[in-house]
């Protein structure tokens, strides 16, 4: 570390515009700072509350005996729990070992988009002459200070104009430019207006009322919500092949996890209420996601979607999907750790000294997942195939010993019926370093729709499903790959009624460049 004398001599080679820089730089790192400290606190509380009611459980007065064995894995665990929640971010860890080196000035972590249009304000003062002797002053540098301004958006009339010629022979006819290919003939959608409402309605989640609402109150524009509903149904159409296209690189990759959620659907057919629909989701761990709604629950739709499948799916214990591998000669079923932790979870209200070793063991597999995850799949097979079976074995052993006592219907009972019901899927991950313990990717990818069903509540007909299926299909995929969902839809959809469809391979998430890297 250096001494205060070497610091100060560094400090006095900074330039005055480098040192209002690296003020800046902390405040910024600060905010982020208390963000992340909150975000901690509130981990920290859940553990703290989690382990509460362990200790509930240990000490109160109906209390389960444990013995001493189970009660040091009760005391791990709930160490682990505060590691967890008290362990710094990244963030935090970084800032420490910085200033701890006490290097060069830590670079901006976010530093302004190159193209953010900067509009520079000159504030000069009332009198540049001297009061005293009356000569006028000399600029001998300014003062700059930066803040994040918003200009609303608004709706604009853009016409196209295209003069016509004629020629006095009267034979060369009328010259007249061609009209550029728009995404629906004689309408009055333009492309900006078209992002704009695929991202509120299917990212932001607003109603189509909602959006009527907006237009009407802020830009005093009628467009009514059947309107934009036709508009979405024109656009689902445009992305439909990219969806296709990516269905198709996904079937070839051998390796799906596959999940289903429910959705309400306006159904004429259903008079008074709701019908209930699904959301099914097809996913690549790290690469694209396609979803398909389906008003059925039932094996149809991942065995139709499955067709030409060759491969392995990671699932839930859904009865449907052990149907389909039975069905599907070409399928194998791998099972979701999570799921056997969750129902655990769930017994140590009714029986910690059992349920708290299940889950000592689980969290033994979990710390392993986390130390070889960024290593190559053929690494992660080898270190799998030497540390998980014997924890995988015993694991069995103790829900084989155990079952008889339990009363099948019990919390702890069905926990231990569905590990042993799963075994073999749920360890079914270790036959490829590709394959992840859980399913919790597609999950996290459930997301979205679900803050969707809060704020739109349903899908206004069952024949919408397929559009909402389309573009959540397109938005998610943009989402894992880092890609600005508004940049992608304003270059797709303006190429798209021009593009051949053996270009369509160019435009899927996977593939997609933006213009800027086009034509660097």
């Amino acid at each position: 570390m250096p001494s205060p004398e070497t610091a100060s001599i560094n400090l006095t080679k900074w330039t005055r515009e480098e040192l209002i820089q690296r003020v800046r730089e902390l405040d910024a790192q600060k905010v982020e700072l208390e963000s992340q400290l909150r975000e901690t606190q509130e981990k920290l509380a859940e553990a703290q509350a989690f382990i509460a009611e362990l200790q509930r459980q240990l000490f109160g007065p109906k209390a389960e005996k444990l013995s001493s064995e189970q009660e040091k894995q009760l005391q791990q665990l709930a160490s682990d729990l505060r590691e967890e929640a008290q362990k710094p971010s990244p963030l935090i860890q970084q800032v420490l070992v910085e200033e701890h080196r006490r290097r060069r000035p830590r670079p901006q972590r976010h530093p302004l988009p190159p193209l953010l249009e900067t509009v520079t304000v000159t504030l000069e003062p009332e009198s540049q002459t001297c009061p005293h002797c009356g000569v006028e002053g000399q600029r001998i540098g300014e003062e700059v200070s930066e803040e994040f301004d918003l200009i609303p958006a608004k709706l604009i009339r853009r016409r196209t104009v295209r003069p016509k010629y004629a020629f006095p022979c009267g034979e060369g006819g009328v010259a007249i430019a061609p009209l550029p290919p728009r995404l629906i003939p004689q309408s009055k959608l333009g492309l900006g207006l078209a992002v704009h409402i695929v991202l509120a309605r299917y990212d932001d989640h607003l109603s189509f009322y909602a959006l009527e609402r907006i237009f009407q109150e802020r830009h005093a524009v009628e467009i009514s919500r059947q309107q934009m509903v036709q508009w979405v149904e024109h656009i689902a159409g445009w992305l439909r092949p990219i969806y296709q296209a990516m269905w198709a690189e996904m079937k070839a990759v051998g390796y799906l996890q596959i999940d289903e959620t429910p959705v309400k659907v306006l159904d004429p057919e259903v008079r008074g209420k709701a019908a209930q629909g699904y959301l099914w989701f097809f996913a690549v761990p790290g690469g694209d996601v396609i979803l398909e709604f389906s008003r059925s629950r039932g094996q149809q739709v991942p065995r139709q979607r499955l067709v030409g499948f060759h491969g392995t799916m990671q699932t839930d214990a859904y009865q449907v999907y052990h149907a389909v591998e039975k069905k599907e000669a070409t399928i194998e079923r791998i099972g979701c750790l999570a799921h056997s932790r969750r129902i655990f979870y769930q017994a140590l209200k009714e029986s910690v000294s059992e349920a708290v070793w299940f889950i000592a063991q689980i969290r033994q597999l979990y710390r392993l997942e986390d130390q070889i995850r960024p290593l190559p799949p053929a690494e992660r097979f080898r270190i799998r195939h030497e540390q998980a079976p014997p924890i995988w074995e015993a694991t069995k052993k103790h829900a084989e010993e155990l079952q008889p006592k339990l009363l099948p219907k019990s919390t702890l009972g069905k926990a231990v019926n569905y590990f042993l019901h799963e075994y073999d899927a749920l360890r079914g991950y270790l036959k490829d370093g590709r394959f992840e313990i859980d399913n919790n990717l597609i999950e996290n990818d459930i997301r979205p729709t679900a803050v969707g069903r809060k704020r739109w509540l349903f899908i206004g007909h069952p024949d919408a499903g397929w559009r909402s299926a389309v573009i959540y299909s397109v938005l998610i995929s943009c989402r894992r790959r880092g890609l600005n969902p508004q940049e992608y839809l304003t270059d797709v959809l303006a190429r798209l009624p021009s593009t051949k469809i053996t270009q369509i391979h160019d435009l899927l998430p996977a593939h997609w460049k933006p213009p800027s890297a086009d034509t660097s």
